[in-house]
């Protein structure tokens, strides 16, 4: 291929353990819906309210992942990646979200992991991708309540007991903001709940489950390295103003500092409680402790940076300059890079993984072929500002892309495109990308030991 050379020059700047991966969710490309004794998620619910997602569409049969694992699975081991990143569905494995485990929906994941481990693949799984048990929301406040937290426990347990002894990483929850402010105080994500207050609430239980879940698992004796995945995004003033600082001062807060803090320094910020006052959640004693116990890695999801403006507080704004994605987010590779140097600045860290980034585009079949150009030069860049941080001194070990394959992309429906496969929905066909040929060419690269970063 013609960008041999720089491939190479690019993989060279990375370690020869670094962990190169893709990753996807149960509920954006399994499909199944009902199948095997599977429950119904609250996305499904989510899916059937009118509006709520923007082609009307829902996950019902999403990329028919479930009836098609072991050609996705040769599909994975094509692109040369050493670690695949998916989530385990809890209605699948648990259907009503407490009391005896469904044995179908544990031998699906046990013959995807056992899968991936014959193709030379690293398991990485995620406990929890946004899809509650119904039951769990309906008859008992979803989480809203703090006994939501115990039962994400039990379930983490049941699915350690069983695959434990095989997985690479456990991470126990995908972007807690997403699920207690996209979905419990902006409304616009499952469960559609607009409540702060409740907001902050599940917040906090959800925390305390990745400390409850961190125990039950740790309790089974696997090996497996256990952590939790954040999403964030570096919030810059919109202007110099002091009104401006302190707006995105506060937005950090709300999307950063509120997790990360409470993970790795065992407490929330002081801004954010004031800020929060009659809002803020419960608390009960130790729960601090429990939520801030040492973790083996964290993983951090990226896509795009905002900038905070006092003038318009309920919408990011990007510089009328930026190029953006298909999401209308900005591309800027370097604010990742600032990213992971505040974070090295700010705290204490466990190793680093980027488990998410990736970008939407509008995709064009031309031929049999996707010649996704704008998706293939941003995860290069984005791939490039890892390698800058490294050369800096931060603790990265791998880097999944964002996604596998087209998929269901939640309230957009099926509109936004981020895979490096393309899939034809009406006929499920799947087709490398341009991204897709240049991510593996990466991968395939083979520099001399010598030439490799220490």
């Amino acid at each position: 291929m013609t960008q041999n050379r720089s491939v190479l020059e690019l993989r060279r700047r990375f370690p020869s353990d670094f962990i190169w991966g893709a990753a996807t969710s149960a509920f954006q490309i399994e499909g199944a819906a009902r199948a095997d004794g599977k429950a119904l998620s609250i996305w499904d619910e989510f899916c059937r309210q009118p509006g709520a997602i923007a082609d009307g569409s829902n996950g019902d049969i999403a990329c028919d992942h479930y009836h098609r694992l072991e050609t996705d699975l040769d599909l994975i081991a094509g692109l040369g990646v050493n670690a695949y990143r998916f989530s385990i569905s809890w209605p699948r494995v648990q259907p009503l979200g407490s009391g005896p485990a469904n044995e179908a929906g544990l031998a699906f994941y046990e013959r995807l992991v056992d899968g991936l481990l014959k193709r030379n693949i690293q398991p990485y799984a995620t406990l929890y991708h946004w899809d509650l048990p119904i039951e769990l929301q309906q008859r008992h406040e979803g989480w809203l309540s703090r006994d939501t937290a115990l039962r994400f426990a039990e379930y983490a347990q049941i699915v350690t007991r069983r695959l434990g002894d095989r997985m690479a990483s456990i991470a126990t929850h995908n972007e807690p903001w997403v699920t207690a402010i996209l979905g419990h105080e902006q409304g616009i994500f499952a469960p559609g709940i607009r409540n702060r207050r409740v907001a902050y609430q599940v917040a906090h239980h959800v925390l305390l489950s990745h400390g409850l879940a961190m125990q039950a698992i740790r309790q089974t004796g696997t090996k497996a390295d256990v952590g939790i995945v954040l999403n964030m995004s570096p919030i810059s003033p919109a202007t110099d103003s002091e009104l401006d600082a302190f707006h995105a001062r506060l937005e950090d807060g709300k999307l950063v500092r509120w997790y990360t803090d409470a993970v790795l320094k065992g407490e929330y910020p002081s801004d954010m409680l004031e800020h929060l006052g009659a809002d803020a959640p419960v608390v009960q004693s130790g729960d601090a402790a429990l939520i801030s116990q040492p973790i083996d890695f964290l993983g951090i999801n990226y896509y795009h940076p905002t900038v905070s403006s006092s003038a318009n507080p309920t919408s990011p704004v990007s510089s009328s300059t930026a190029a953006v994605t298909h999401m209308g987010w900005e591309v800027a590779p370097q604010s990742l890079a600032a990213l992971l140097l505040r974070l090295k600045r700010d705290y204490k860290l466990p190793p680093i993984f980027i488990t998410e980034n990736g970008a939407a585009y509008e995709d064009h079949v031309v031929d049999g072929r996707i010649d996704d150009e704008l998706r293939r030069a941003y995860i290069e860049s984005h791939i490039a500002a890892v390698a800058d941080v490294i050369r800096q001194g931060v603790d990265m070990k791998g880097y999944f892309v964002w996604s596998l394959m087209d998929n269901f992309e939640w309230a957009q429906g099926y509109g936004k495109r981020f895979g490096i496969i393309h899939v034809d929905y009406a006929t499920q066909k799947r087709t490398v990308k341009k991204s897709g040929q240049w991510y593996s060419a990466l991968l395939h690269a083979q520099p001399q030991p010598d030439s490799q970063t220490a």
